[in-house]
């Protein structure tokens, strides 16, 4: 039996083509360091005599690296592919990492921890988004782990956000200033501590505001309604569980189908998918919109400028937001906390 040939390395690739073994690497690794044409003959001659790439388990090895970052998820998996404002956030973390030749992996805070912290300890740096189910989650992962935060904060790490405050009180202030209205209600995301799809009652805990982005956004809405006269206290207040048509949809049809005289006009809604779910939900129950009742959302998603009556909203760029934390956790960007703006787009719901 003749003996099984040779497995052809990164040297003998380097050889066979005249250049150094740091070029055939960045042909894999890092393909911005090269030419296309320079890169498609390397790529080409590696499939002609079967290299297949360099050893990540020997890479890693030897240089204590895997090229891996982790974005680790408050929802489940299926939830933020579908969700279009994470799905925009990845799409723009993912664009610097191939950029830069390192792997995405996905994990999601909704894993048994056993999983997570397996999966984990792969990484070489952490992309943590959204609220997280427990802080246990942190001192699971590898100690002195470079880490960056999304949508809310960890103590001693830098983290990004955009504008909440300031940007519901510009949308809740032009609002109010459109058409005046009598009775405003706020349907807030994730904003109590027990679970609650439906009204806040003064039972319920409101999550504090270094935990979830959604009290910064209330803080704005209230700003707007104090400084139009209204009691704050007195409005009504509803949570949804999840960012779905499927979770909102309960809600909005118990708000919808109250008496005429106690019906909200104006529905402050801290999301796109609240509104829009709030929208279709209203007109079929052949309510116009704006004139028996206003809504606004959050986060400028493509569906609510598509459809018509096109939302009134603000429009934040999750893909930004995934760039940046990209280039933080990777050393191209200084590891400090940033505030990234937004803009209030005027559509006719709320007009």
């Amino acid at each position: 039996m003749s003996p099984p040939a040779r497995r052809i390395t990164l040297k003998d690739l380097a050889r066979e083509l005249g250049v150094s073994t740091a070029t055939v690497s960045n042909a894999f690794n890092r393909p911005d360091q090269l030419s296309p044409n320079l890169r498609e003959r390397i790529l080409a001659e590696a499939k002609r005599l079967g290299y297949r790439g360099p050893d990540a388990k020997a890479r890693s090895l030897r240089t204590g690296r895997s090229r891996i970052i982790a974005v680790i998820l408050a929802e489940s998996l299926t939830y933020s592919l579908n969700d279009a404002v994470s799905s925009e956030f990845l799409s723009g973390v993912a664009e610097v990492l191939d950029t830069q030749g390192h792997t995405l992996l996905l994990l999601s805070a909704r894993q048994a921890k056993c999983q997570l912290i397996d999966s984990a300890s792969m990484a070489d740096g952490f992309i943590v988004y959204g609220l997280m189910p427990s802080d246990e989650l942190f001192d699971s992962l590898p100690l002195n782990a470079s880490l960056v935060a999304v949508d809310f904060n960890v103590a001693g790490h830098p983290s990004v956000h955009v504008d909440n405050e300031p940007a519901c009180f510009e949308i809740a202030d032009h609002a109010l200033a459109a058409m005046p209205r009598r009775r405003p209600a706020i349907v807030n995301l994730r904003l109590t501590r027990e679970p609650c799809n439906g009204r806040i009652d003064p039972e319920y805990t409101l999550l504090p505001a270094e935990l979830t982005i959604t009290r910064a956004r209330l803080s704005g809405f209230h700003r707007a309604l104090a400084q139009h006269g209204f009691a704050t206290e007195r409005i009504p207040m509803w949570n949804v569980e999840e960012n779905t048509f499927e979770v909102c949809a309960p809600v909005l049809e118990e708000i919808l189908d109250l008496p005429a005289d106690e019906r909200p006009d104006l529905l402050l809604c801290m999301s796109d998918r609240i509104a829009l779910t709030a929208l279709t939900l209203a007109e079929s129950r052949g309510l116009r919109i704006p004139e028996d009742i206003c809504l606004i959302g959050f986060d400028g998603i493509a569906e609510g400028q598509y459809r018509a009556p096109r939302l009134t909203t603000v429009r934040q760029e999750s893909g930004e937001k995934g760039r940046l934390a990209a280039r933080m956790i990777l050393g191209l960007e200084p590891g400090h906390s940033r505030l990234l703006g937004t803009e209030l787009i005027l559509g006719e719901t709320c007009s």
